[in-house]
């Protein structure tokens, strides 16, 4: 009797969620964005920004919809994302752009204690260099989104922060570019990031991370360095694992010393000791799953997935800034210890 009373208490509370979640997105979009527009002025928002960027005419993109509903079918293969995502073209791209900004990176990378490989690997992966920084208007992807109702609440306050931007005059209208989720610019910013990490270097008085490299290079790196990333030492590498292995030991999520890595058989690719200095803590990453490459992966590794929480992702912009030269140096340690054998 107990449970069916449950189950049914279980069910109707269904039945009043789904409810809900309809009626969020059964309002007509004119009423909606009427009432919108009475919060944008609420929030803060002066009155020209908001009928400029939220005009009357204004409506949901339907291939926004579509991109937000549609669930991949599992991950792509990671070997063959990494061959795309650090292609021979892209490190040689990133290579010269490192020597075209070197004086811009030199200070950056001063200022902020953030390595500048790494800074140009985010770059290079983000938006291939600023080429590729998405086509929407980050106005309207976002009321798409936010009208949506799926996840309404998130993207309604993405929207009002994309117009406390606009109303600050960091960006017009017509260059407010991004992708169809709204990140925007050369480093792929949600608003919210924008308001917390993006930076004026050029001290021209705005936050341009769509036009002025200065501006993207400061941001990123403030971004990292805020998130508690340490120059000079590694993300990680490559590790040959013992076919004995205890899978539960692997993930980001468990960490351990690199001796004790070393006592359980992990080595470097050619069989060497991985090189450490200290009790120093790593974990082990394998994101194309048993028997692909696997990765000892170091703290700066976790403050890359703050910014995208995908190894995939983290592992990549790692092989790249490598590729551009980054240093492989892990902090000194007093006293200096050796791998036992």
């Amino acid at each position: 009797m107990k449970s069916r009373i449950l189950i049914s208490i279980i069910l109707s509370f269904f039945v009043l969620s789904v409810g809900h979640a309809a009626s969020a997105t059964s309002q007509d979009f004119k009423s909606w964005l009427k009432t919108l527009k009475v919060d944008a002025e609420n929030y803060g928002i002066s009155k020209p920004v908001i009928n400029r960027a939220l005009p009357d005419t204004l409506n949901p993109i339907p291939r926004i919809l579509e991109l937000d509903r549609t669930q991949p079918e599992g991950s792509p293969d990671f070997e063959r994302y990494i061959k795309s995502a650090v292609s021979p073209q892209r490190i040689e791209k990133g290579r010269e752009k490192i020597l075209a900004y070197r004086r811009l990176l030199n200070d950056v990378e001063n200022a902020y204690n953030v390595d500048r490989q790494v800074i140009v690997a985010l770059w290079g992966i983000e938006t291939m260099y600023g080429k590729n920084t998405g086509g929407y208007d980050v106005v309207n992807a976002l009321a798409t989104l936010a009208y949506d109702g799926r996840r309404g609440l998130y993207f309604r306050d993405e929207l009002f922060k994309a117009l406390k931007i606009l109303d600050e005059g960091h960006i017009r209208l017509s260059q407010m570019k991004g992708s169809w989720a709204g990140a925007m610019g050369q480093s792929q910013f949600m608003p919210s990031s924008f308001f917390k990490f993006a930076v004026d270097y050029d001290k021209d008085g705005r936050r341009d991370i769509w036009r002025s490299e200065a501006d993207v290079f400061a941001s990123t790196a403030n971004y990292l360095a805020l998130c508690g990333w340490k120059k000079g030492v590694p993300w990680g590498r490559k590790v040959r694992l013992p076919a004995s292995i205890d899978r539960q030991l692997l993930g980001i999520n468990n960490t351990y010393t690199l001796q004790s890595w070393h006592d359980k058989g992990v080595r470097l690719p050619n069989g060497a000791a991985v090189p450490f200095q200290g009790e120093y803590q790593a974990s082990i990453v394998q994101p194309g799953g048993p028997g692909t490459q696997a990765y000892i992966v170091y703290d700066n590794y976790r403050v890359i997935m703050q910014w995208n929480k995908s190894t995939y992702f983290a592992t990549a912009v790692g092989l790249l800034a490598d590729s551009l030269n980054i240093s492989r140096t892990l902090p000194a340690a007093a006293p200096r210890k050796g791998l036992k054998s």
